[in-house]
């Protein structure tokens, strides 16, 4: 008998037991006559009591001692598959060995745990800063730069970072709101117009110097164009710069060019400009720096894109579906608004969300079992990825708030 102390306690294998499986350390060790090479393979040896000591968890080692003695290694679920995987790697027994139901189980327990790992990872990174104190060392106007760093990117360091932090959520607040103010048709007046175009230039003045503050703090010009929060703000600030260079074109149109072309050119130069003050609406993502919950929402959607896709597949194919029943049944009625199929999608499309306007409704028997049809696998669709996603969320959104609050 091979006697084996593993953690100290002793296990006994039969030396033929252990020699059926030759490529396994304990297998070696019974084939072994040099006993150099036997040392090699444990920690320790006693000549008095004939053992050899391995400095490993025992408890694991009670199921390779069950393989050796029956030639199946068994799986219990409670066993960390880190652990057992780096255990038997050890002992030099492979995976296949075990039953192919244990195994399988067991290859689920370990592609979760990876995706846990994985997730958790992608978290912490989420919070994490491009950069961090210790890279200004060194550098060009290292202390200074450091000092704008910690005014921007880490609100908790001083009182003036937190008034910063703030600060930057209310004038995106006061800009959206300047927005929304200016589409309204009394602020289009000239003194109303005349106080959003002060109040749009105070909001832009702010975010461009908060974006080069960022950039002159940023240790590596690259990544700080790559982050994608840098990009939200260069799309906030954008805008307005482009709309001053427009106005300008604009006028020098209204200089130069001849009365026929100068309306043309000031027709298109304003629906440019409509649709370039309308990306200031992107000024609302820039709240999700400073909003854990805002990005667990991002963290969410790019974690669950394939369940999200799949959603929109499925509420695609709903409406193709029950718009091609509904206009098989009711393009013959009087009057109907299902005259073609493309038509009859709006309704498809309201009636799968269970939102059901009522603007466009079936006048037949038939067409209203349809319409049945169609909001009951809308709520079924709708049931299921939602929990999934809400699940996700909140689940992503306390990893988040417990990693920042760990900051």
């Amino acid at each position: 008998l091979l006697n084996i102390n593993v953690g100290g306690k002793l296990f006994q294998i039969a030396y033929k037991a252990a020699a059926r499986y030759p490529i396994t350390r304990i297998g070696k060790l019974a084939l072994y006559t040099d006993p150099m090479k036997k040392l090699q393979l444990c920690d320790d040896y006693s000549v008095q009591k004939n053992e050899y000591f391995f400095d490993r968890d025992p408890s694991i080692f009670h199921y390779i001692f069950h393989f050796y003695c029956s030639g199946v290694l068994w799986i219990m679920d409670e066993m960390c598959p880190s652990n057992f995987v780096e255990e038997i790697e050890y002992w030099g027994i492979h995976l296949k060995y075990s039953q192919r139901c244990c195994r399988i189980l067991f290859e689920e327990k370990q592609d979760e745990l990876s995706e846990y790992l994985k997730i958790q990872k992608e978290l912490e990174a989420e919070l994490e800063p491009l950069d961090s104190a210790e890279q200004f060392e060194g550098k060009f106007l290292g202390r200074f730069r450091k000092m704008i760093w910690n005014l921007i990117e880490n609100p908790y360091s001083s009182v003036p970072a937190k008034i910063i932090a703030v600060m930057s959520s209310v004038f995106v607040l006061i800009s959206i709101v300047g927005m929304t103010l200016s589409t309204v048709e009394e602020m289009k007046h000239k003194t109303g117009k005349m106080w959003m175009e002060q109040l749009e230039m105070i909001c832009a003045i702010f975010f461009t110097s908060e974006y080069l503050m960022r950039l002159i703090s940023s240790s590596s010009f690259r990544n700080f164009l790559r982050a994608a929060f840098n990009a939200v703000d260069l799309v906030a600030i954008l805008p307005f710069y482009i709309q001053i260079l427009f106005e300008n074109l604009e006028e020098g149109d209204t200089l130069y060019h001849e009365e026929l072309h100068k309306v043309e050119n000031v027709s298109k130069l304003g629906k440019v400009l409509k649709l370039i003050k309308l990306m200031r609406i992107f000024r609302i993502l820039k709240l999700a720096r400073h909003s854990t919950g805002l990005q667990a929402f991002g963290f969410t959607m790019r974690q669950c894109y394939q369940q999200v896709c799949c959603l929109l597949l499925f509420i695609a194919m709903g409406v193709f579906t029950f718009s091609a029943l509904m206009h098989s049944v009711e393009h013959d009625v009087p009057g109907t608004n299902f005259t073609s199929i493309p038509y009859a999608w709006w309704w498809a499309a309201v009636s799968l969300s269970t939102v059901g306007y009522g603007d466009t409704v079936p006048d037949t028997v038939l067409g209203r079992v349809v319409a049945f049809g169609c909001i009951s696998f809308g709520i079924i669709l709708n049931g299921m990825p939602i929990s999934i996603l809400y699940n996700k969320f909140s689940d992503y959104y306390a990893k988040l708030k417990a990693h920042e609050n760990e900051i």
